[in-house]
């Protein structure tokens, strides 16, 4: 467990000196106090575990974090060359929790972008302040050593990773956990790699964590093992399959390498882990967590209790089942409209699939024992009622409920949409159940918080926001889309959505491209789609209106581009000119 430091204020009695304030009120130009060993200004945002001094006297720790990071990569790029050979050195107990990580094995706190310094070379990994913790030269020595005794070539040729090993790529992928879909308490996650094999997280699970950091590390020499660990996990199912207490690791892991083979454009294989997860979702009850043992009155048989969880054991192994189900509904609602298929978790009025779990909810909320157990109502239709008919509903006003309810709301416009045709009886009900879900959307998008309004201490959820208002906006377009031709109202509001999508591209960073979602891109393409259609309206002469809708263009396929650079599947969507084509 980390130990948290307390400072003690100490009152400035003059102005500091030149050069003496602490690196991060320097790069805001805030003025410094020049407490140690954090200032305070530094310990109102709740960074005081990353307040250092530059004093011309030493390294800062994030100069010697870069560094050892080059020489862990040299000395992977060693272990892996057969001509190199380890020197001797005394054998450490590899399964021994390294004292780098004492420090962070709280779930809060780490995790987050905010709370790293991303160097260009690698993904950033927590770096130990004891000078007597041994050097990544030794340690990564020692572990070849272990190997070697084991007559095991490298590190990464074993069943299991070395845990020195295991901890770094475990490091790497913590960051961008949200941004695979991945809701996990971190601390347990870390302390089951110190567990015996039994009582760790299954193999199926850790293996698609580490296929995804070294996915992540690209185009460091760590990404040349992603079909090491790829292979490794998807020989795993069939074990995982087998045992019911890992029902939750095999689900997670297979929504994590649906979203690693979506991204790389492997849709088929993408398709099959997303529906996997589905099913099993739907097999073991997850889609209906908190609801009674016996549905509608039906007698509990034997069927029932071969496909049953174990209660959980407390708050925290509850909140994780919750949030691995509502990973599979966002992964297969918007995927599903990305890709244009059905979705696969139905969500019906049967007794045996309507979804009653209740709302997700924060981890810190779930670690407080602040658990909302339901009510058993269907949680789903029960939104859509609300939210049309403009009463309030109890519950699901966090980031993670949000995310869920966008992707109910751009599923819904897609098959509302796709429901359209000219041949349509007059007396259809379309246009009735059109604008009531129109109204839906706007009323959903009126009560989110404004972009411009994200505080810092709001960093874990920023990126989830971006794409909680893009798939908003992504829904209006959708909507309309079979429209925009021939009604100006239509072409409007989708012309404005599209807008409102370039305005979130409008905020991003540089280093905001790295923990993005790759679903954002979709909304990206879909708005693109809407300005290119506009220009294609308008006439030959140039004009400032053409000029605006080109720089609106300009900044979202740039954003593409950039994207594209990670996730491979952007770089193949094609800007066409008709926006009415079948994709977002």
């Amino acid at each position: 467990m980390a130990e948290k430091r307390t400072t003690v204020p100490v009152p400035s009695t003059s102005t500091l000196q030149r050069g003496k304030a602490c690196l991060r009120c320097r790069k805001r130009k805030m003025k410094c106090d020049g407490a140690k060993p954090a200032c305070q200004q530094c310990v109102r945002a709740k960074k005081g575990d990353g307040c250092e001094y530059d004093d011309g006297k030493g390294k800062t720790r994030t100069q010697l974090m870069r560094e050892h990071i080059a020489k862990l990569e040299l000395r992977i790029k060693e272990l892996e060359s057969t001509e190199v050979s380890s020197p001797p050195v005394t054998l450490s107990d590899p399964h021994a929790m390294s004292s780098y990580l004492s420090e962070s094995s709280s779930s809060s706190g780490h995790g987050s972008p905010g709370n790293f310094s991303v160097s260009a070379s690698a993904s950033p990994i927590p770096f130990p302040l004891d000078g007597e913790t041994p050097s990544w030269e030794d340690q990564w020595a020692s572990m070849a050593d272990f190997a070697a005794a084991s007559q095991v070539p490298d590190p990464f040729s074993a069943d299991d990773p070395p845990v020195e090993l295991a901890q770094m790529l475990l490091e790497i992928f913590l960051p961008h956990r949200h941004q695979c879909g991945l809701e996990i308490h971190v601390g347990r996650l870390r302390e089951s790699l110190n567990y015996p094999p039994s009582e760790r997280r299954h193999p199926v699970l850790m293996n698609a964590i580490y296929l995804w950091a070294c996915y992540l590390s690209r185009p460091t020499s760590l990404s040349e093992h992603e079909s090491l660990y790829l292979a490794r996990a998807l020989s795993a199912m069939n074990d995982a399959v087998a045992d019911p207490s890992k029902v939750i690791d095999l689900i997670q892991a297979s929504c994590l390498l649906s979203v690693y083979f979506l991204s790389n454009g492997r849709l088929l294989e993408g398709s099959y882990h997303s529906s996997a997860a589905s099913s099993l979702a739907i097999q073991w009850g997850l889609h209906q967590i908190g609801s009674s043992e016996i549905t509608s009155g039906a007698i509990m048989n034997e069927w029932d209790s071969t496909f049953r969880l174990d209660p959980p054991k407390d708050s925290i192994e509850q909140g994780e089942r919750i949030l691995a189900f509502w990973q599979i509904y966002d992964l297969d609602r918007c995927w599903s409209v990305a890709l244009q298929r059905p979705g696969m978790l139905p969500d019906n009025k049967h007794p045996r699939t309507t979804i009653t779990t209740p709302w997700p909810q924060s981890m810190a909320e779930y670690e407080a024992g602040d658990l909302d157990i339901g009510s058993g109502s269907p949680t789903i239709n029960a939104f859509f009622i609300h939210q049309a008919q403009a009463t309030p509903l109890v519950g699901g006003f966090n980031p993670a409920a949000l995310r869920v309810k966008v992707s109910a709301l751009l599923e819904g416009a897609n098959k509302l949409s796709q429901s359209w045709t000219p041949r349509l009886p007059t007396a259809c009900n379309f246009q009735d159940n059109f604008r009531l879900f129109e109204s839906t959307i706007t009323r959903f998008i009126t009560t989110l918080l404004p972009l411009h309004q994200l505080s810092p201490n709001m960093a874990d959820d920023k990126y989830t926001w971006y794409m909680i208002h893009s798939l908003a906006y992504a829904a209006m377009i959708r909507l309309h889309q079979p429209f925009i031709q021939d009604d100006q109202v239509s072409r409007d509001k989708s012309l404005q959505a599209a807008r409102s999508v370039t305005l979130v591209t409008k905020l991003l960073t540089e280093a905001d491209f790295e923990y993005l979602d790759p679903l954002i891109g979709h909304c990206w393409v879909s708005a693109a789609r809407i300005f290119v259609f506009e220009l294609a309206q308008m006439p030959m002469a140039s004009s400032w209106a053409s000029a605006e809708l080109r720089g609106e263009l300009a900044t979202l396929l740039y954003a593409l581009s950039k994207l594209s650079t990670k996730f491979p599947l952007l770089g193949q969507h094609n800007i066409l000119p008709h926006p009415t084509r079948s994709a977002l």
